[in-house]
């Protein structure tokens, strides 16, 4: 018997599995009324699944976040989602996370109170209040990708809780993944590390930029480089360059 945290759902807001990979453009739809986490339906089919497969859940149990935190998503409170893709470029996976933060952020502009910052290495907020988070997992068969599967959080509705935020109010479920899909996958299809214009069109939203930090080193973040690594000015003028850890600031983001 299946249990009631794999439950299948018909329809995502009256929309089949089917319909619904119609109109995004992809081969297949899962769709799910609770789950532990989309990640975790993701490392369960991906073998078999293919390349642009997305997850949805009106519910994840235990929603997960990097370095082991968990992610509130309440039933149809949010878009809890992930793709499974088989990048060739292993050196793009290194800015996967960024890539995907980025144009996730311009693909939902339009749906957001403000213009949607991006914060190193995986998440989106809007007038410093989170919106959104990304979490890659990985499967490698040797020294190539095998597939990954790109997590994706977002708050639809605000959570109601301090320091997150959701899109504006009459935002739906569908109109959301309709921008956030096609953005979600132009960033797994993309080689090599980020570009000139990239890293430009990253500065521009950058919510770091110039603050300052005392986590993953203290000093004023001064953005980040093609390989993605967190560059950190150092008291002493020196630049540090941190490829994982979490971003911490000595004083937090300003809500408005």
């Amino acid at each position: 018997m299946r249990s009631s945290a794999e439950e299948p759902a018909a329809t995502l807001d009256g929309i089949s599995a089917s319909e619904l990979a119609a109109q995004l453009g992809v081969p297949r739809v899962d769709l799910h009324a609770s789950v532990s986490s989309t990640l975790d339906v993701a490392n369960a089919i991906a073998a078999d699944a293919p390349s642009g497969t997305v997850i949805v859940a009106d519910e994840q149990t235990s929603g997960r976040g990097r370095h082991g935190r968990r992610w509130a998503s309440p039933a149809r409170a949010g878009l809890w989602l992930t793709i499974i893709e088989r990048p060739t470029d292993a050196r793009a996976l290194d800015v996967l996370a960024l890539r995907c933060g980025l144009y996730a952020a311009e693909a939902l502009d339009a749906l957001a109170a403000g213009a949607i910052g991006v914060k190193w290495p995986n998440d989106l907020y809007v007038r410093g209040a989170k919106l959104a988070g990304i979490l890659i997992e990985t499967r490698w068969r040797g020294t190539s990708p095998e597939w990954v599967a790109i997590g994706f959080g977002l708050n639809i509705a605000s959570p109601g809780v301090e320091g997150a935020i959701g899109l504006v109010p009459g935002t739906t479920r569908l109109g959301a993944l309709a921008r956030l899909v096609p953005a979600l996958r132009r960033a797994a299809a993309a080689s090599r590390h980020l570009s000139t214009e990239e890293l430009a069109r990253w500065r521009a939203r950058d919510v770091a930029l110039g603050r300052a930090a005392i986590e993953p080193a203290e000093g004023a973040i001064a953005g980040i480089d093609s390989a993605g690594q967190l560059l950190v000015t150092r008291a002493n003028g020196s630049v540090t360059r941190h490829r994982t850890g979490s971003l911490t600031f000595a004083e937090p983001l300003e809500c408005s």
